[in-house]
């Protein structure tokens, strides 16, 4: 024993025992109680991960288990519970849960479908119960929907909900109204920022008019988007007139059954020195599938001929060829054309005379004056045709001044009086102009604001006069009498801002999306050409090459397309209908591996949208969205029981783009200055 322990007395010794017993079983007990802990903790846990309870952090404390966490509803959190409960007794469950608090009820997103047919109109979606001041109720617009619905029961499936309008739904909705109002044929979907028209027209002229009239009432916090069709006409007849004289190569009408039918004829044109714009409606009525063959030959025909003109109406053809034109070449010609047309045509075919070309003694001629005068004089058979005349041009020339100075020769030729209304009728068409009316000829001459004039004249003539006849059409378009043809397309525009884009590039300084000193004058003549241009769904799209990290470069392009669409915003450009993408170095149109490559592939490009892109793009925003779904989804093209507007056809444009995926919106406000460029940078050239 050791010395010191020998001199402790037995009390003392006695003490020491005591407490080193006490100190040992205090050890034991913790470290027991730290393994129930232990145990308890991983039980519990385990069967919480089992029924796919995740959000719960247990914890023990001796006999007692805590359980902290947030639930995501109230059932939710009694479960749990529960959960541990079947494994310790409730007595030790110390419940610690937090329960998410239930969100506010979100406004519902108010949208509108109207439907407007022939005879009645039809309303679905959902509108605000009690709209602001100025705003339509429901009894507002389903009066409005009535009063086109001329007498007939309205299917009115509208509902309400207790909620403010959100701001712009006054002004969308009475657009959306007026656009109802002025197509007769249309579907209109309304949301507080979009309005998208849908809508059949009965001519090309009445769609393109349509589509200047929305552009001018649409508000300026309203997203537009147009789809309006024209329908192929019938044409009848089906007509068709190539001359070839001293003016050169041209149509005085053109017809086609088809687009593969127009661009076969406009190639043989072209073939043979036809230059410039040319008209050729695409419309039913065709006497035969071969069209295309058939006045293809008889193009070549009169080429060869070198003077003349050939008429198609319908099946019959009428081949005239110049005084000047040697016998035996236009026999030649006559012989190869009637070998060459398909079997359902008549060809007619005349060599005309020196002398036919003289003026005859039989003359009516009638002045279409710019005042809107029309003074009639020449010969007519009797008192009976001088009278059905005077009444006929007045009807023809409504609101125009007759001055009729005619006089009665019973001599005349059988048919002249079909041809002097068949020539008043053609004079009429034209915004001034001549009509010269003989018993070999009937020509008319004037000018135009529209360039469907000539073929509507050319088949007037050819109906009413017949095959084999002979008629002039010397018609001049005049832009300045179309009120149209200083409105823009979409597709000009989109044209012409390209062709800037591909002169002269938008630069950047470098590794920044702030746009160069020297790229000003680019977007100055940008903005130039865009605030004539009507509203278009066009993106912008931003570009870089391949260096530094693909999601950096995405980054950079996003900013930098989003910094040209305010620039555009800042120059008063209507950029309501433009979004901004960035597509990084995925989309490169050169070489990454070389200077002059990556140079070519920082770029911003304008790519011009379809309504069904846009529509799509809309779509599927909306379907993203967390907020509740509407009644009819407001970018949508498909509505129940509502018959589908789009065109099968469409004699203007071809649009073939990719689908529009864009991620960034336009902004709702005007920028009117360049945001300050951050201190220290300097404006550089260098893309």
């Amino acid at each position: 024993m050791p010395p010191f322990i020998a001199r402790l007395s037995s009390t003392t010794l006695a003490l020491l025992a005591f407490l080193l017993a006490a100190a040992l079983m205090v050890s034991v007990a913790l470290g027991a109680a730290r393994v129930i802990e232990a145990r308890t903790e991983k039980v519990v846990s385990t069967k919480l991960a089992e029924a796919g309870i995740t959000w719960i952090t247990v914890t023990t404390d001796g006999l007692q288990v805590r359980l902290t966490g947030t639930a995501p509803n109230e059932a939710a959190r009694f479960r749990a519970v529960n959960k541990v409960g079947e494994l310790v007794d409730a007595s030790r469950i110390r419940d610690g849960l937090d329960v998410t608090p239930a969100s506010a009820i979100e406004a519902p997103r108010f949208s509108v479908e109207m439907l407007r047919t022939e005879d009645e109109v039809q309303l679905s979606g959902l509108i605000p119960e009690t709209p602001d001041e100025g705003g339509m109720s429901e009894a507002d617009l389903a009066a409005a929907a009535a009063a086109l619905a001329q007498g007939t029961e309205l299917p009115d499936m509208l509902e309400t909900a207790d909620y403010p309008a959100p701001a712009g739904w006054n002004e969308a909705l009475a657009f959306g109204v007026k656009a109802l109002e002025r197509l007769r044929l249309s579907k209109v979907s309304v949301t507080a920022e979009r309005v998208e028209v849908k809508a059949i027209t009965d001519s090309a002229e009445e769609k393109r008019k349509a589509e200047a009239d929305l552009r001018a009432m649409v508000p300026a916090n309203v997203q537009l988007v147009m789809e309006i069709s024209a329908p192929r006409p019938v044409i009848t007849p089906f007509s068709l007139r190539f001359v070839v004289d001293s003016e050169g190569a041209r149509f005085d009408s053109c017809s086609a059954d088809t687009d593969r039918a127009r661009t076969q004829i406009l190639r043989a044109a072209t073939a043979v020195g036809v230059t410039g714009t040319t008209v050729c409606q695409v419309g039913l009525g065709t006497p035969t599938p071969r069209w295309a063959d058939a006045v293809s030959l008889g193009i070549r025909a009169v080429t060869e001929l070198g003077s003349g003109s050939i008429t198609f109406s319908d099946a019959d053809v009428t081949l005239l060829a110049g005084s000047d034109v040697p016998q035996d070449v236009f026999d030649k010609v006559v012989g190869e054309l009637e070998t060459g047309l398909p079997d359902v045509f008549s060809l007619t075919s005349t060599l005309e005379k020196k002398e036919t070309a003289a003026q005859g003694p039989a003359e009516f001629t009638a002045v279409f004056t710019e005042k809107g005068r029309v003074e009639l004089r020449g010969r007519l058979t009797d008192e009976m045709q001088r009278n059905a005349v005077d009444a006929f041009a007045r009807s023809a020339f409504a609101g125009a001044e007759i001055l009729t100075a005619t006089r009665v020769d019973p001599g005349l030729p059988d048919g002249w009086a079909i041809r002097v209304l068949a020539g008043l009728k053609a004079l009429s068409q034209v915004d001034s102009g001549r009509l010269l009316v003989r018993a070999d000829l009937v020509e008319v001459n004037g000018v135009t604001g529209s360039t469907e004039t000539r073929g509507r004249i050319t088949r007037i003539l050819s109906e009413a006069l017949g095959q084999g006849q002979t008629f002039r059409v010397n018609v001049r378009y005049d832009e300045a009498l179309d009120p149209l043809a200083a409105l823009p397309t979409p597709e000009q525009c989109a044209a012409d801002v390209n062709a800037v884009i591909a002169r002269t590039k938008i630069t950047f300084t470098p590794a920044s999306a702030e746009i160069a000193a020297t790229a000003r004058p680019v977007l100055d003549e940008l903005a130039k050409i865009l605030v004539n241009c009507p509203a278009m769904q066009m993106e912008i799209a931003g570009h870089t090459d391949s260096q530094g990290s693909e999601a950096g470069n995405k980054a950079l392009s996003q900013a930098r397309a989003e910094a040209v669409l305010l620039a555009l915003q800042g120059r008063r450009v209507d950029v309501s209908g433009m979004t901004a993408v960035g597509f990084g170095e995925a989309q490169p149109i050169a070489d990454n591996a070389t200077e002059e490559g990556r140079e070519a592939n920082r770029r911003i490009e304008f790519v011009l949208k379809t309504a069904t892109d846009a529509a799509a793009a809309a779509q599927e925003g909306v379907a993203g969205s967390a907020a509740p779904a509407a009644p009819a989804a407001p970018g949508g093209t498909e509505a129940a029981a509502a018959p589908d507007f789009s065109p099968d056809f469409s004699p203007d444009f071809s649009n073939d783009f990719s689908n529009d995926t864009s991620p960034s919106v336009a902004p709702t406000e005007k920028t009117l200055a360049p945001k300050r460029r951050p201190d220290g940078l300097k404006a550089q050239d260098t893309p």
